[in-house]
Parts: C-alpha cells; sequence; structure tokens
C-alpha cells in the first residue's frame, strides 16, 4: 500500500486507528519536549524546591508523630504534588495548540476525535514518570528511605501516582480546551490545583488543621492518594486509602474525559 493510499487495512477495526492516531500525537508532542528539554528542567527544578524548603526550612515545625522522620513523611506528599501539578502541562499544552491554530488543523483531519487529548495525556503521563524518577534520587539524597514495605508495594505506589496523574491530566486537558489562552489556562489550572495539594496531608497531618478544613482535607482526592502512596511507602494499613484513590481515579477519568473530548469536537473554546 502506497504512502497516499487511505483505503482502510482489512481486520483493522475502529479502535486500531485511535490508538494510531494517539500514538501519532503522543510521538509529535514527546519530539516537541525532546527538542525544547527546558520544559522538562523548569517542571523538575519546582518539586526540588518544595523538597528543600519543606525539609530544611519547615521540617522542624512540622510534628508528625513519634518516631517519624519528616522527610519519610513529606516524600510521598511531594511524589503526589509534583504529578498533579505536572497534569496541569496538559492544558497548557492543548492551549498552546490551540492559540497556534493546531488544534482547527488537526480537527479537520481524518483522525480520531481523542487522538489528540489523549496523546497529549500520555505525553504528559510519561513526562510525570521521569520527573519521579528524578524526585526519588532527590529525596535519597536527602535522606528519605522506604519503611517496612517491599519491592511489589513501592512500585504499587508509584502506579498510583500515574494513574492519578493520568486522571488529572484530563480535567487539566477540559480547561486547556476551556478557555482563551495559555495564560488563562495556567490560571485556571491554579485555581483548582493549589486547594486540593495545600489543604491535603502531603506536607502536615490533616489532624494539625482547623476542624472545618479536616472535612475536606480528610476525603478529597490528593489526601486520600497520598495516604495510600505513604503507606505503600512506609508501611501500614493501606487497603481503604488504596480503594478510594482508585475510585477517584475512575471517577474523574469518567466525568473528565467526555467533557474534554466534547469541547474538542464542538470547538467551544475561542
Amino acid at each position: 500500500m502506497s504512502a497516499l493510499d487511505l483505503t482502510p487495512v482489512a481486520g483493522r477495526g475502529r479502535l486500531f486507528w485511535q490508538v494510531a492516531d494517539a500514538w501519532v500525537m503522543c510521538r509529535r508532542n514527546l519530539i516537541q519536549t525532546w527538542r525544547v528539554p527546558e520544559l522538562l528542567v523548569f517542571a523538575t527544578i519546582q518539586p526540588i524546591l518544595f523538597v528543600l524548603l519543606f525539609t530544611y526550612v519547615f521540617g522542624g515545625a512540622i510534628n508528625v508523630g513519634p518516631g517519624v522522620d519528616y522527610v519519610d513523611f513529606l516524600m510521598p506528599g511531594v511524589f503526589v504534588q509534583t504529578v498533579v501539578f505536572g497534569a496541569m502541562l496538559t492544558g497548557i499544552g492543548l492551549a498552546n495548540d490551540r492559540e497556534a491554530g493546531l488544534v482547527d488543523r488537526f480537527r479537520s483531519l481524518p483522525m480520531s476525535r481523542s487522538a489528540l487529548l489523549t496523546g497529549r495525556t500520555l505525553t504528559d503521563l510519561v513526562r510525570n514518570a521521569f520527573i519521579m524518577l528524578v524526585m526519588l534520587l532527590v529525596g535519597l539524597a536527602v535522606g528519605f528511605r522506604f519503611g517496612d514495605t517491599n519491592v511489589l508495594a513501592v512500585l504499587a505506589g508509584f502506579g498510583l501516582m500515574l494513574a492519578f496523574a493520568y486522571a488529572f491530566s484530563w480535567v487539566s486537558a477540559v480547561v486547556g480546551m476551556s478557555v482563551s489562552g495559555v495564560e488563562a489556562a495556567q490560571s485556571g489550572g491554579m485555581i483548582w490545583v493549589f486547594p486540593l495539594v495545600f489543604a491535603s496531608s502531603a506536607f502536615a497531618p490533616v489532624g494539625s488543621m482547623p476542624g472545618w478544613l479536616q472535612a475536606f482535607a480528610k476525603y478529597q482526592p490528593v489526601t486520600t492518594t497520598v495516604d495510600a502512596v505513604r503507606a505503600l511507602f512506609l508501611g501500614g494499613p493501606v487497603a481503604e486509602d488504596l480503594l478510594v484513590s482508585l475510585a477517584w481515579c475512575v471517577g474523574i477519568l469518567a466525568v473528565a474525559g467526555p467533557l474534554a473530548v466534547r469541547a474538542y469536537r464542538r470547538g467551544t473554546a475561542r
């Protein structure tokens, strides 16, 4: 078959072409990231600063309980904070493509309607995985150590964080397809990310917060994910938090995914 032959290949159905189109978009974004390494550098510097600041500036003032080093308490929270902040890049990248007119061009092509969004979210998933590896090395350098756990539990913790990051990338995609530009996408992302991250157990125990805030902080998705990862990394009861976090991931994907595709199809963002 020639390069210009668009006749469907026998035995290759709609799902095959959806996956193929998404891979093309993902590959395009990865090449773009490789050509602009500053994107990875700047995305990595911020969480490193959080680790250094909270470990050496605020760590001595935060009591996380007897027998627990603050850096061990902190790193699972920083990991989750890093992937949530990394998910914001999905909306920013989509808004940038819209400003450049690329989204309109992609919308006119004979490709899967979800390919652009799926490709972008998969790209940011790969980027988040790389940043998590860097953050693990930084954590080990400042004294973080895994507790009474095993390799499978540690891998499950990283897998949970990647699933959580992927779900939040679709929330960011909704923002990116629904605002007027890159600056709006960045500001819109901050509005929902900051309360979730900082009003959680990422940096301090929920019990140290005011009573009216605890009701929100205890059950929101970032807290349940941080608590699950913390238990997987350090040891302790994990089943309830793990199940709740997975439920959040599924629920977020079930809502945000269709909303993002709908915004892309209708071109609601102007």
